[in-house]
């Protein structure tokens, strides 16, 4: 899938701690990039309190699959859609793109369960997240 699939989307400027020792940024910051994405449309978008809520979304499973590297300096765009939406789970799929290019850098998943924050037991995505989501569902 290219840049048009993924309704929303998010500028993230790559920094030099991102690079390893063999000049390309590390895997794990593939992972901190999907999260960024997320987090930062929930809590724009949906209204995610992360500091007071009580509710809160739990990752349960997550993949990358990388295509091509990414380096230092650079901005990568991070598109972002819901695959899946059940009643307490969002399934994200999330393409990450380098400058000027329409083909994805690395895609992936990213699931969500959302729970309350003091006992962690599963509850219906809030109204206000399941809205923002419906709007970027593929």
């Amino acid at each position: 899938m290219d840049r048009s699939a993924y309704p929303h989307h998010l500028a993230i400027t790559l920094r030099w701690k991102d690079n390893d020792v063999y000049g390309h940024v590390n895997n794990v910051e593939y992972y901190s990039f999907f999260d960024t994405v997320i987090n930062d449309f929930l809590i724009r978008s949906g209204g995610l309190d992360i500091h007071g809520g009580d509710v809160i979304g739990l990752c349960v499973d997550s993949q990358c699959t990388f295509k091509q590297s990414l380096e230092f300096p650079g901005v990568v765009d991070a598109g972002l859609r819901c695959g899946q939406l059940g009643n307490s789970s969002v399934r994200y799929e999330i393409a990450l793109f380098r400058e000027g290019s329409d083909e994805p850098a690395a895609t992936g998943r990213f699931v969500h369960v959302f729970v309350t924050r003091e006992d962690r037991r599963p509850v219906p995505v809030p109204d206000r997240i399941r809205e923002a989501l419906e709007g970027i569902t593929g």
